[in-house]
């Protein structure tokens, strides 16, 4: 999968995760994820409880690891008091495509 895929579905059918920023090497990307299994994905790649809107640094763990993927802010807004009226968690990385591309998979 490349850093321009625009929208991965979930298992759920209704939690969506996608990278939300242009693709190619960047300082910072962007992953979005909206709908009703964000706390589950959110505490499966942060490994803690988010606070609501609060900025959380720590390390971004895919499912199988011990060590993790990255480092970076995790940001959880619930709805209805979000953007798109559902539950969303915005994680803000390093921006090399490999990384994102791996961090959007563990969303999904």
């Amino acid at each position: 999968m490349s850093a321009d895929s625009s929208v991965i579905a979930s298992i759920e059918g209704d939690t969506i995760a996608a990278i939300a920023t242009a693709p190619g090497r960047g300082g910072i990307g962007i992953v979005r994820v909206s709908g009703p299994a964000v706390s589950t994905i959110a505490k499966a790649i942060c490994r803690t409880d988010l606070t609501p809107r609060m900025a959380h640094y720590g390390g971004f763990f895919l499912l199988t690891e011990h060590e993790p993927l990255d480092q970076g802010i995790a940001l959880y807004f619930p709805g209805p008091h979000s953007f798109t009226g559902e539950d969303v968690l915005e994680l803000q990385g390093h921006g090399g495509p490999i990384v994102l591309d791996l961090l959007l998979q563990a969303c999904c």
